[in-house]
């Protein structure tokens, strides 16, 4: 993979992938053309990039669909087939990408805004961070996710009270509920989510390959079948050029170095 890729969607660097998903040009809405290049961007993910980072270009993170095209369309159910087919591709890559995704959220995320920050690994915001599904105030269901992932961040029935109600989510509230991360001075939002998937990038990235997947797993597993996976994926840690390097540095009492594993 190369970053070869229009700067204002996809660049690669020091091993982060980061993707812009919406720019100042239509109030930040979703952009299509860094969903479907972003898209393309993480099936192509090689042993150069060890994490994943969203961001919108503007002064929110994504304000979701842009809602005057939807009431242009002459067919609007065809339409919005299309574009879910399109966001749902680029969840679908986001979920099976091997490198942890972290998302940048200044402003707000609504609609399908609020789905991707639902779906990343870690996702830093500031006080001025607000959420909201939006899907209701137009007459819609969600997409992009958001009935699959919310209700396991914040549970059945807050998920179903935050959707139907179409609430407003402050930072505060989104650390409290599990949506966030943590929140961080909102002129900080950005290079903290930066900083953050850097270190994931310069970290021991079969390992956070292994924990993504035991993790994905574990909401439909037993605990016995759970037990088995863990014993199993730390075994191969412990075989793999990565683990090797991390125990012994340890022993040696040095810093491990994991850029060349």
């Amino acid at each position: 993979m190369t970053s070869n890729q229009p700067a204002e969607y996809v660049q690669i660097e020091n091993g982060v992938l980061r993707i812009t998903i919406s720019t100042p040009a239509k109030g930040n809405s979703l952009d299509f053309g860094g969903v479907n290049e972003g898209t393309a961007a993480l099936r192509a993910l090689d042993a150069h990039v060890g994490a994943v980072l969203l961001v919108g270009s503007g002064k929110n993170f994504c304000a979701g669909g842009d809602v005057r095209a939807f009431a242009s369309a002459p067919s609007r159910g065809e339409f919005l087939t299309d574009l879910a087919t399109q966001l749902h591709d680029f969840i679908r890559a986001l979920d099976t990408a091997a490198a942890p995704v972290v998302v940048g959220v200044q402003g707000w995320a609504a609609g399908a805004g609020m789905s991707l920050v639902c779906g990343a690994d870690i996702a830093i915001g500031g006080p001025a961070t607000k959420l909201r599904p939006a899907y209701p105030g137009i007459g819609f269901t969600p997409d992009g996710g958001m009935s699959w992932n919310l209700p396991r961040i914040v549970g059945a029935a807050r998920a179903k009270e935050i959707i139907l109600t179409d609430a407003v989510i402050d930072s505060e509230d989104a650390v409290r509920l599990g949506i966030l991360s943590r929140v961080v001075a909102d002129d900080d939002v950005a290079a903290e989510a930066l900083r953050v998937a850097e270190s994931i990038a310069a970290g021991p990235r079969s390992a956070h390959a292994g924990i993504k997947a035991l993790l994905a797993l574990s909401a439909t597993s037993s605990l016995s079948d759970q037990l088995d996976r863990e014993t199993a994926a730390i075994a191969a840690s412990a075989e793999s050029p990565t683990g090797r390097e991390g125990v012994d540095a340890f022993v040696e009492k040095r810093k491990p170095d994991f850029s060349t594993q």
